[in-house]
């Protein structure tokens, strides 16, 4: 897709989005102080509102202005604080060929400060660009198997395509826990939901087990 890009911009936007596999939000928060060219990292602010924090004594589900558990009455503010600032920072490794691009990218930008955004466009004018360069690139629509649902290529399935390909290179349990760490999830049974058998795997699979032998 990045191939059919009109402009350095949208290239590098959707380089990130599939090589990075983050959220569109936490993409175009990306600063140019974000981006570590010596350690080869960037640096992502978890925007996802919902986080799911327990009382340490009773699981109790706590909201994020509780001071004291509701249930048990036990102070939880600092849990809460230290779950939020935990959370709010993921540093995640980039390839060499996308950090050339973004240095390419920063260079002709010619910032003014560290703090400029790489992309100064918001979710629906991403949105538009991820769907143009799909169908530049003849890209068909992606059909849920479980569903029968169509749905046209967007920056949340440059994620999900990410996500895949990473399970077809490594779905052992370490895999998914690194998986689970580098997308930002905090259950890891959304995680889980990308290890899906193909059919022809499955048969596959279901053959090893009662091999065609003769009677």
């Amino acid at each position: 897709m990045e191939q059919v890009a009109g402009n350095p911009r949208d290239r590098l936007l959707i380089r990130l989005l599939s090589h990075l596999g983050c959220r569109v939000s936490e993409v175009l928060a990306l600063k140019v102080e974000d981006i570590d060219f010596e350690r080869s990292t960037a640096t992502i602010l978890h925007l996802k509102r919902s986080m799911k924090i327990s009382c340490p004594q009773c699981r109790v589900r706590l909201g994020n202005r509780h001071q004291f558990c509701p249930e048990c009455g036990i102070k939880v503010s600092k849990r809460i604080k230290s779950q939020q600032e935990r959370r709010l920072i993921r540093l995640l490794p980039i390839d060499g060929t996308t950090l050339e691009m973004t240095k390419v990218y920063i260079g002709a930008l010619s910032p003014v400060d560290g703090k400029s955004r790489l992309f100064n466009i918001n979710r629906h004018r991403a949105w538009q660009i991820v769907r143009d360069c799909a169908r530049r690139a003849r890209l068909p629509s992606l059909v849920n198997p479980e569903t029968g649902r169509v749905r046209s290529i967007s920056p949340h399935r440059l994620r999900d395509a990410f996500s895949v390909h990473a399970m077809k290179i490594d779905d052992s349990g370490d895999g998914l826990r690194l998986l689970q760490e580098h997308l930002g999830h905090l259950s890891f049974n959304t995680t889980a939901r990308y290890r899906k058998i193909a059919g022809e795997e499955h048969r596959q699979w279901y053959n090893r087990l009662w091999p065609n032998r003769p009677c």
